[in-house]
């Protein structure tokens, strides 16, 4: 199912942003969480993947992303918060920047690994 398949499915007077004053409950929202949990990765797997300090698990999670209907809202939004850190649109950012690859913590090695 498309993402705006679902949201069309979804009675919330219109089109645009998910309204915040009294007109959506409590009920709305987590009618919709519920719905979108399956099609969004950030939602359906351990949240903690998307700020992970391993190496192998910052790659997992930007692979996730890369399924996600909303990666270039993510991405955007991402840039124009300037987010200090994490993975966002399938991107890495630390310190505000989009980075090709994070660094692991530590010292950098010497010799590159084979």
């Amino acid at each position: 199912m498309r993402l705006t398949t679902l949201l069309d499915t979804m009675d919330h007077s219109g089109s645009g942003p998910w309204p915040t004053d009294s007109t959506a409950t409590t009920d709305d929202r987590q009618q919709f969480d519920r719905m979108v949990a399956d099609l969004i990765p950030c939602r359906s797997n351990d949240p903690e993947l998307w700020f992970a300090e391993r190496q192998a698990d910052v790659e997992r999670a930007k692979a996730l992303c890369q399924t996600c209907p909303l990666i270039e809202g993510c991405l955007a939004g991402a840039v124009e918060r300037a987010e200090p850190w994490g993975v966002w649109g399938g991107q890495v950012f630390v310190g505000g920047v989009v980075v090709p690859t994070k660094r692991g913590r530590g010292r950098p090695r010497k010799v590159a690994a084979a």
